[in-house]
């Protein structure tokens, strides 16, 4: 995939009604139409009366004004008179209807007199207010690129050449020509080019960018590395296994896209709102000409009537809720929190209940060793240290475990020979001068052993709450015995206490039976739990949370649970790691950290407070500056011109897009 031409498509769908603008076209004519308003203004008798200054005069001096005016009508108001069009065309009228009807009355009023109406022209008013709306568009245009350009920072990760080996050579080449199986060198300091596997080398990755993990994640042989992340001080040989669209980079950028561009309840409000707006300012225009031409002078009339259509732009309250949206998802995704429905984050401020699967999401999905209980004479690291040197060269899942938890809790393990498999009972080996087996119940009733009552007792109690026990065996005597379970993620105990400190009822769901159940739920002080439920029922339990009128996020991994992801309020899918395919949860975490649902509730509460304050100040500038452009205050001498309305509606629009980029201060 081309990810600069991705980012380039994505700029151009700017948040708000911004399709098509040219940022660099839009500056253009700002300075063009501000040097050309200039000498319209020192030409106009109104403007040199008030200042009480009069220019060089020249033959046909006094039509410097209609001349200059109507260039700066036909090129800096081409850019509103093309809106209009496109927003009339669309039905969907808003600010540049009302600015070209602002323009185009003021103009045509403006030749009439030129040529012979009675009147004063409203040249100078004319040029400075398609300057002054210029320049806010400009000002707004640029902070709403700042707000969407989430895809151009993803896109930025990716480098633009690899170092491919072939036959033991080294060739550079364009990233986009890499293919699947490649083998590539990622030097110290340098980004991965494609999603690949290590196969040699060793290193720690800076994934930040990707998944929010702060700290570098170890890489070695047999490690998936993720395209546009940092290699650390170590040399790596990666095969690419991903690339072009295929890569988790494109995925992020995919899923990015589609929550910026997506609609939500706050939008369509806002919509509704801005449509509304743009009647009631035409009919307030209207209104406002007929209550002053019977009144006085009609340069007058329209003055306020071109005041009140450009005053009452809805501009801000179109601009109000997009820039939010935009800069929330791209906040999101780099806390490595993918948005795929962006009413799914935008509902989850309203959430008081979280379910959570209990396998692969509380828990890490594999077996641990939960307890030790050493006979007399043994302590329980030698013990899990003699059980680990035995299982070595085991294939079995149990085996695997009791060696993963001592090397993690840096127990030595003593050599072993001659290891060999006791099939559907355990192993065995010779660890020093000792015979030493390895294995369940069974291990211990083959060979008429009774373990001692202190370790009997012990791991009766771990088997009624869900344990597995394996025994440590010499001779005709037990040992020791390692209890064995699915084990709690040291996150989950940290999840669960954010969640209730923020008054969000825990619940838990999982297949296992009742003594695995409660004794998760029990560790991390779950009293609400459902064991043995199967995965379609899982979504029938949800559903009756939602008719007891509860609002809930199921979180689970997105593919045993994808039933239930769907029938939850907010599906929340955990444990995708990379893979962003995952089609039944509105919001992906990449990590696999339940911590991270906190701060998707978080993101979402200060997104909505975001969107309230934007919503209210841009309905409440209109409701003052209306009544104020229609002329109100005329008879305290309280006039405000075009130009000025035109001002404050900048300032206005202006205002809501740095409200929204405050957002970007908030710590998830």
């Amino acid at each position: 995939m081309d990810h600069a031409l991705h980012a380039e498509r994505a700029h151009k769908s700017t948040p708000g009604r911004h399709t098509g603008h040219d940022i660099q076209d839009i500056r253009t004519r700002f300075w063009i139409v501000l040097v050309c308003t200039i000498p319209v203004e020192l030409y106009s008798p109104s403007v040199q009366q008030l200042l009480s200054f009069t220019p060089p005069g020249f033959r046909g001096s006094e039509y410097v004004p209609f001349a200059l005016g109507t260039f700066i009508f036909f090129y800096g108001g081409a850019f509103f008179l093309k809106g209009a069009f496109r927003e009339f065309r669309e039905h969907r009228p808003g600010m540049m209807i009302l600015v070209s009807l602002a323009i185009t009355v003021a103009y045509g009023f403006s030749v009439a007199v030129t040529f012979g109406l009675p009147g004063e022209p409203l040249y100078w008013e004319l040029s400075t207010l398609i300057a002054v709306m210029l320049l806010g568009h400009w000002i707004e245009m640029s902070a709403v690129g700042k707000a969407s350009g989430a895809l151009q920072d993803l896109a930025k990760l990716m480098p633009d050449e690899a170092e491919r080996i072939v036959d033991d050579r080294m060739e550079t080449i364009p990233v986009a020509d890499l293919r699947a199986g490649d083998i590539a060198l990622v030097r110290p300091g340098a980004k991965v080019p494609a999603d690949g596997e290590v196969v040699s080398g060793e290193s720690a990755m800076n994934e930040a960018m990707i998944t929010g993990e702060s700290r570098p994640v170890e890489k070695s042989p047999g490690s998936e590395v993720i395209a546009g992340t940092v290699n650390g001080e170590g040399s790596l040989r990666i095969r690419v296994t991903k690339v072009g669209e295929d890569t988790a980079l494109a995925g992020i950028m995919r899923l990015v896209t589609e929550a910026q561009a997506s609609g939500s309840k706050a939008q369509n409000l806002a919509d509704r709102a801005a449509y509304w707006l743009t009647l009631i300012a035409i009919s307030a225009g209207g209104v406002t000409f007929i209550a002053w031409i019977v009144r006085g002078p009609a340069e007058f009339a329209i003055g306020r009537m071109v005041t009140v259509l450009v005053t009452a732009c809805p501009h801000a309250l179109g601009l109000a809720i997009p820039l939010v949206i935009a800069i929330s998802t791209a906040i999101a995704a780099r806390n490595g929190l993918l948005v795929r429905d962006r009413m799914a984050l935008e509902i989850a401020r309203e959430l008081d209940t979280v379910v959570f699967d209990k396998t692969g999401t509380l828990t890490k999905g594999k077996l641990g060793v939960v307890g030790i209980f050493a006979g007399p004479g043994m302590d329980e690291r030698e013990a899990l240290g003699l059980a680990a040197s035995v299982e070595r060269d085991s294939e079995h899942a149990l085996g695997r475990a009791i060696v993963r938890s001592a090397e993690r809790r840096g127990i030595e393990v003593p050599a072993s020979r001659d290891f060999r498999a006791l099939p559907g009972i355990g192993a065995e080996a010779e660890v020093g001068d000792r015979k030493l087996s390895v294995g369940s119940s069974r291990l211990l009733e083959s060979r008429g052993v009774h373990p001692p009552p202190e370790i009997a007792s012990l791991a009766t109690t771990a088997r009624l709450i869900g344990h597995t026990l394996v025994y440590l065996v010499h001779d005709n005597s037990v040992l020791a015995a390692i209890a064995l379970a699915d084990e709690v993620r040291p996150e989950s105990m940290e999840a669960v206490e954010q969640l209730r400190a923020m008054g969000i009822r825990i619940a838990m769901m999982t297949g296992d039976g009742e003594h695995t159940a409660r004794r998760v739920a029990e560790e991390l002080g779950i009293e609400e739990y459902y064991a043995g439920v199967l995965p379609a029922e899982k979504a029938k339990r949800i559903r009756t949370m939602r008719h007891q009128g509860r609002r809930v996020a199921m979180v689970g991994d997105g593919v045993n649970d994808a039933p239930a992801l769907v029938s939850a309020d907010v599906g929340i899918a955990i444990g995708a790691g990379t893979d962003v395919a995952i089609e039944s949860g509105g919001i992906i975490l990449v990590k696999n950290d339940p911590r991270d649902v906190a701060k998707v509730i978080r993101l979402s509460r200060a997104g909505y407070r975001k969107m309230v304050q934007n919503l209210a100040w841009a309905t409440g500038y209109n409701v003052v500056a209306i009544p104020l452009a229609a002329g109100v205050l005329a008879g305290y001498g309280i006039v405000l011109p075009p130009a000025v309305g035109a001002l404050l509606m900048s300032i206005s629009t202006v205002i809501v897009a740095l409200n929204a980029q405050l957002l970007r201060r908030l710590s998830l």
